[in-house]
């Protein structure tokens, strides 16, 4: 059985390598690994002969590989050769195991004597213990005993120490009653140290018994002490207020009160060394102490009451006398308060080191003086200089320069500050009536309103001066003779500068309208005394006023002399007034705040409409809708100056430009008017005013005008704007107005179908010959003088017109009254 299972083992194998489907073919790889064996055994194999050798097994080690005949062979070698590599293996573990284990013997042994000595230790830790025990038993026992031994001393001690501050009010109470103590003295204050200090232990201690007893003991020597004190401050300054009032008593002239006033501050500042240090202890204890607190209030209260008696009626007094100029009394009275108030602050420091509410309510009513000696005098002034005088020597000279960099002053600067506030009111009242009465509601006098004639006249003024003064000058040059060189570059760079063209008339300050003039008169004036937001306000009003006063004088010259004088004025005196006000570095504008009832009138409407539904219990119950939609609305208005005299000089201009433009073109404009008016276009022609003939008149009338206008007009706008940038700027519209109606003549010619021979009878100039035209037209000639337009020439001999009279002629007052 054995046997046949040994041979199906066999043939089984067999069959692992069979040729047709073995049953575990090898790879190449592992046949290559089979005959590398197989060579190596081979190579390993001794040959002896044919026989076959046996190889057996040798001792434990040998590598050599026994004869393998079957499976179990090679099993059994493949065991035998796996024990011997194991037991290779683990020859070093087993040396390495053994060590161990005699480490571990000897470990053992270590810890047994370790173990013994631990023993022995013990015993001998238990009896220190024993002995330690009652050696600091004892020790305990002398600690507790040094410690009762402390403590009762210290308690001894604190006894002594609290009946200390129980013992001291007998001791205290002689010292604070010696006929011989002085509060100026060093010794005084300590005592009152002292009896400080027992003060705060009786009130931290309040229980211990009599605690509340002794308390009263020493509040009572406090107050004797404060008492003795306030006794001694008062006398001190009543002695030096006596000193100060005597010789002002004594005196009746001028010169004593003036030396007595010089010793009003003296006598107090000899009296500050005797109650410097006792105050100074006052307000040492005052930051600590009620007492000493209300003690020091007290002397301050003293001292300022003292102060008011000897200088306050000095002071008033000096007030009153104070020069009648209204300007020079502020001055001198400032000037005068300043000066107290410093003294007196300097006087304060030589007795307190500690600011004062006393202080500075004698130095308030002082200063209230000022107030209440000036304020009636400025309330009924009413010249515009005066109050603005005032109000720039209250808020420059007093309030920026003198108060405001001196904390002295604070009083003065408080009373100045009042001043200004009633100066001010009372400056813009009586600016709104110096506007609406001189500005607005001014006459003009004949004089005033003498344009151009006025001009003219000033022009020739200049002229002759300017002629004169040449004169003059070549006159000196001749009489000189020997001059040095530095002499004679002088000379002539005044020649030079006498040289110089003059400015033009239009350019005086002199020869502006006198609404304009008062106007920016009181802007100036107004602008350094007023708060911005209040100069806003007026200048707005100012402005709007001046335009309207400006407008009304142009419509007066216009309907005496022509529209061309009126306009050119108009814009004359609103370029003045937009050039003098861009320097005002404020905003001429204004909010206005205003009311609207259109909501009102519509829901009034909407409940007289329909009266059926008031009471109707819907949605459209009209007396609800007339509650709740009839509320005024709040609107708001911003009025700004600078943007109405830009608006009213530009309608100005435009005026002025057609106004131009009518004159030199006239016929034109009529006839383009026509022309536009007319359709259809190609049947114009058949009109009877649009024949050539009649357009040839026209173009000819127009020519006519421009020649015999255009020079006068030019002439005008040079004596009323005197400014060859503004002509040019003003004359250019105008220039292309006449040159454009020209233009629309050659076009209608050309669109309507005019014939090449009707527009040789036209003869209408083309843009460019009326450009030259103009520029002909315009040259003024040198023989003869061109005169405004408007004006005509007399045909007697022109005198040369008196300087001194026209003088006196342009010198005539306004028929209002002086500025106030």
């Amino acid at each position: 059985m054995d046997n046949m299972t040994l041979k199906e083992i066999q043939n089984k194998l067999l069959l692992w390598e069979t040729s047709e489907n073995p049953l575990a073919p090898l790879t190449s790889n592992q046949r290559e690994a089979i005959l590398d064996l197989e060579s190596l055994i081979l190579d390993k194999t001794p040959d002896s002969g044919d026989d076959k050798t046996e190889v057996s097994v040798k001792a434990e080690g040998d590598t050599s590989i026994p004869l393998i005949d079957s499976t179990f062979d090679f099993l059994e070698w493949y065991e035998h050769l796996y024990e011997n590599s194991i037991k290779a293996d683990d020859a070093p573990y087993e040396t390495y195991y053994k060590q161990l284990e005699e480490r571990r013997n000897e470990c053992v042994s270590l810890t047994n004597q370790i173990t013994a000595t631990m023993s022995d230790l013990n015993k001998l830790s238990e009896e220190y213990n024993l002995v330690s025990n009652k050696t600091n038993a004892l020790h305990n026992m002398s600690e507790q005993l040094l410690a009762d031994q402390t403590k009762l001393s210290n308690i001894g001690d604190d006894i002594k120490q609290k009946l200390h501050y129980f013992t001291q009010v007998e001791h205290l109470s002689q010292r604070l009653n010696s006929t011989t103590m002085s509060v100026n003295s060093e010794t005084f204050f300590n005592v009152l140290a002292k009896i400080d200090e027992c003060l705060d232990y009786m009130r931290k201690n309040n229980n211990f018994k009599e605690a509340h007893t002794y308390l009263v003991k020493y509040r009572h020597l406090q107050n004797r002490g404060i008492s003795l004190i306030r006794s001694y401050i008062i006398q001190v300054l009543n002695h030096a207020t006596e000193q100060v009032l005597a010789p002002e008593e004594d005196s009746t002239d001028q010169d004593s009160m003036d030396t007595a006033y010089a010793v009003y501050f003296g006598k107090f500042q000899a009296a500050a060394p005797k109650l410097r240090m006792v105050i100074s202890e006052i307000e040492k204890r005052a930051e600590t102490n009620e007492e000493y607190g209300a003690l020091l209030a007290d002397a301050q209260r003293e001292y300022a009451a003292r102060r008011a008696r000897a200088a306050g009626g000095a002071a008033g007094a000096a007030l009153r006398g104070a020069a009648r100029d209204h300007c020079a009394a502020l001055r001198a009275a400032c000037s005068l308060l300043a000066l107290a108030c410093r003294d007196e602050y300097a006087l304060y420091a030589h007795f307190f080191s500690r600011p004062s509410v006393a202080l500075d309510e004698y130095l308030q009513s002082l200063c209230n003086g000022l107030y209440e000696t000036l304020r009636p005098q400025i309330i009924h002034i009413n010249h515009l200089e005066t109050l603005a005088e005032l109000c720039v020597i209250l808020r420059i000279e007093v309030i920026e320069e003198q108060v405001n960099n001196d904390p002295a002053l604070h009083a003065l600067g408080q009373a100045a500050r009042a001043l200004l506030q009633d100066a001010q009111e009372r400056l813009v009242f009586r600016a709104h009536v110096h506007l609406r009465h001189d500005v607005l509601l001014y006459r003009p006098a004949p004089g005033d309103l003498a344009y151009p004639d006025k001009l003219q006249m000033m022009e020739q003024i200049a002229i002759s001066i300017q002629e004169q003064s040449l004169k003059r000058s070549d006159s000196r040059n001749s009489m000189v003779s020997d001059v040095s060189a530095t002499s004679q570059e002088v000379a002539n760079i005044n020649i030079e500068a006498q040289r110089r063209p003059q400015a033009s008339p239009a350019d005086l300050h002199g020869m502006w309208y006198p609404g304009v003039r008062r106007t920016l008169a009181a802007l100036s004036r107004l602008y350094r005394c007023l708060e911005k937001r209040v100069f806003q306000g007026l200048a707005q009003e100012a402005i709007s006023l001046c335009v309207q006063s400006v407008d009304n004088a142009a419509k007066q010259i216009s309907a005496n002399k022509t529209n061309i004088d009126g306009e050119l004025f108009q814009i004359k005196h609103l370029l003045i007034l937009r050039e003098q006000i861009a320097p005002f570095q404020v905003d001429f504008v204004i909010k206005e705040t205003s009311l609207d009832f259109s909501n009102v009138k519509n829901a009034a409407y909407g409940l007289i409409q329909r009266p059926r539904q008031i009471f109707s219990l819907n949605s459209n119950n009209t007396l609800l809708e007339f509650l709740l939609e009839g509320t005024p609305m709040v609107k708001e208005h911003l009025l700004d100056s600078r943007k109405e005299v830009d608006r009213q000089l530009k309608n100005c201009c435009e005026t002025f430009i057609k106004h131009a433009t009518e004159i030199l073109a006239g016929p034109l404009i009529e006839l383009t008017e026509k022309v536009q008016a007319f359709t259809p276009i190609e049947q114009l022609k058949t009109q009877p005013w649009a024949t050539p003939e009649e357009m040839a008149v026209a173009v000819k009338e127009a020519q006519k005008r421009i020649k015999s206008h255009l020079a006068p007009l030019q002439r005008s706008m040079q004596l009323y704007l005197a400014n060859k940038e503004t002509e040019f700027i003003l004359f250019r519209p105008i220039r292309n107005n006449v040159v454009g109606y020209f233009m629309q003549v050659e076009q209608t010619l050309n669109n309507a179908g005019y014939s090449y021979e009707d527009k040789l009878i036209v003869a209408c100039p083309t843009p460019e010959q009326v450009s030259v035209f103009i520029s002909s037209a315009s040259l003024i000639s040198h023989s003869e003088p061109v005169l405004p337009y408007g004006k005509k020439r007399k045909t007697s001999t022109v005198k040369k017109p008196n300087i001194a009279n026209i003088q006196e002629n342009l010198e005539e007052k306004d028929n209002a009254k002086p500025v106030s």
